[in-house]
């Protein structure tokens, strides 16, 4: 067997990019897209369906950036920059397309708990209600038919997130799909069968990627049901999960001394984000108190 080793590219060998965005010249790897040469998820272009450790769908269209010489708008979550592409995230073409987006978006489906959206709409302008209430034709009841998480389909925006997350991109259980058509698109398991009757592990790797509260931990459902959930009371601290020997990192979320939440973090190495039932929902044994 040869001893021979594979080292590492030289970072002068790696092929780039030489593009300008928004009047300024930029220099990025190959395979950069243009969301992520603009400081990526979080930056200043806004996006709903861009997750940590989900590869886009370009599903909301939000972060549409005008390329010259491109006709149509492109979505800057999975447009790779080109050599001498020239972008501008900010134009008259642009901030219309990203307020019709808005005012579509939340007309239709609850955005309450979707973080960026109320302030995107002071920034672009848009206003939902002036479609009317009739214009909410996705409103549904929320399903409880489990014990771990809650699924509120009136808040999801159909961004393929949690399906991604179940099936080929992470989990393999490939539960959920999208089913139905225009108005009547939906998230469901196969023949729409309760969860507890498909084949669900209960991961709650499709909640860690939900971007709008359609997808909640029972725990924090009925907190915000009692207006107790509150965010800032809650501390948040990191550990090892003690189930197996995989060594999966937690984010215990604490607040009044009692744990509500459990995620990973999205760039944690060994998880990226993902945790089995035990990890994520196995918690109520650490604080398990006397009665009376």
């Amino acid at each position: 067997m040869s001893d021979e080793r594979v080292s590492a590219p030289d970072p002068e060998e790696i092929a780039t990019i030489a593009a300008t965005i928004d009047g300024t010249p930029v220099t990025v790897a190959a395979g950069t897209t243009i969301l992520q040469a603009c400081g990526g998820r979080g930056g200043e272009i806004p996006t709903l369906c861009v997750g940590d450790t989900i590869t886009p769908k370009n599903a909301c269209r939000l972060c549409v950036v005008e390329v010259e010489g491109s006709r149509p708008l492109v979505p800057a979550c999975s447009r790779p920059v080109e050599t001498g592409m020239v972008v501008h995230t900010r134009s008259e073409r642009v901030d219309h397309a990203r307020r019709m987006v808005l005012e579509f978006l939340g007309s239709s489906v609850d955005l309450s708990l979707t973080d960026g959206v109320a302030e995107w709409n002071d920034e672009y302008g848009a206003d939902p209600g002036r479609y009317g209430p009739g214009a909410a034709t996705v409103a549904q009841p929320v399903r409880v038919d489990n014990d771990l998480y809650v699924r509120d389909y009136a808040k999801c925006i159909l961004c393929y997130q949690c399906v991604d997350a179940c099936g080929e991109q992470w989990q393999q259980s490939f539960v959920i799909d999208i089913a139905g058509r225009g108005f009547d698109a939906h998230v469901s398991t196969e023949h729409d069968v309760a969860l507890p009757d498909s084949a669900c592990v209960y991961c709650g790797n499709c909640i860690q990627v939900c971007p709008t509260g359609a997808l909640m931990p029972t725990t924090e459902f009925d907190m915000r049901a009692t207006d107790s959930w509150d965010e800032e009371r809650q501390a948040v601290t990191e550990t090892v999960c003690g189930f197996c020997g995989v060594g999966c990192v937690l984010e215990l979320h604490v607040q009044d001394n009692t744990i509500v939440k459990v995620p990973s973090p999205a760039d944690n190495p060994i998880t990226h984000g993902n945790l089995c039932i035990k990890g994520r929902f196995g918690f109520q044994h650490a604080q398990n108190r006397p009665s009376g």
